[in-house]
């Protein structure tokens, strides 16, 4: 179960008790066609999985991705950096044949303004630069330009791929905000590592936020949406009913 406190003056409240996979299970039923919460309360009731014809694992010929959606937009100040806490206020499902186009669907379902061209800024932590190298690289043979912090473009200038290099905010203008806020970034891609670090980068998070533009914190993320932006420009998005995926 997840338990929701809180406390006041020494008092003890409980605000919320959930079924821990309150989100996963309708998810997974909808990926699977096998409606879980149904058969959980059958099986509760003393039914056995035998009787209720459930003899094999469902290993599905799709890919079914979830993403989280995010309030940020709403709230001024709101810093987008993820952490512990629980942020999101829902999921969007996206279902393909293949996982890059289904991650894309999963992104426009969730609001994320995927480009197809333009200029894509990438600043990334030392222990994150030699995985994003293939992402950069996908990026530059398909026609998109790149820019990124001085460390980021002597890394990708080393593994061969053009880059130009723009400033930090502290490094002085014209720096990565004001061509974000003049719309000359399609894309961020920025991870961090520590509090000064995080605290630095602040503003570029909320300028993407503030100007609708896509935006990942994690290499893994990067290349995921390298791959569904790809994916998008090689072939038609595709939408059909989720029972057509099912039988």
């Amino acid at each position: 179960m997840n338990v929701q406190y809180a406390i006041k003056e020494g008092a003890i409240y409980i605000l919320e008790v959930n079924p821990r996979a309150s989100r996963t299970a309708p998810f997974v039923s909808k990926a699977t066609g096998r409606p879980l919460a149904k058969l959980a309360a059958l099986i509760m009731s003393g039914k056995t999985l035998k009787e209720l014809g459930i003899t094999e694992e469902i290993v599905p010929g799709h890919i079914s991705v979830k993403e989280a959606v995010f309030p940020f937009v709403k709230f001024p100040g709101v810093d987008t950096i993820l952490g512990p806490e629980m942020k999101s206020t829902g999921e969007v499902m996206g279902i393909d044949d293949n996982f890059a186009m289904a991650f894309a669907k999963a992104q426009l379902g969730a609001g994320v303004k995927l480009p197809m061209s333009g200029k894509v800024f990438i600043s990334v932590r030392d222990a994150d630069k030699k995985h994003i190298v293939t992402a950069a690289k996908k990026l530059y043979d398909n026609g998109f330009e790149l820019v990124a912090t001085r460390g980021t473009a002597a890394y990708l200038h080393e593994k061969g791929i053009t880059v130009q290099v723009v400033n930090k905010v502290l490094e002085g203008r014209p720096h990565i905000v004001d061509s974000i806020k003049n719309n000359e970034i399609c894309m961020v891609i920025n991870t961090t590592q520590g509090a000064q670090a995080v605290a630095d980068s602040f503003s570029i998070r909320r300028s993407t936020l503030l100007n609708n533009i896509a935006y990942y914190t994690t290499a893994s993320g990067a290349k995921a949406v390298v791959d569904g932006i790809i994916a998008m420009r090689q072939e038609e998005l595709a939408v059909k009913p989720i029972q057509d995926y099912l039988n």
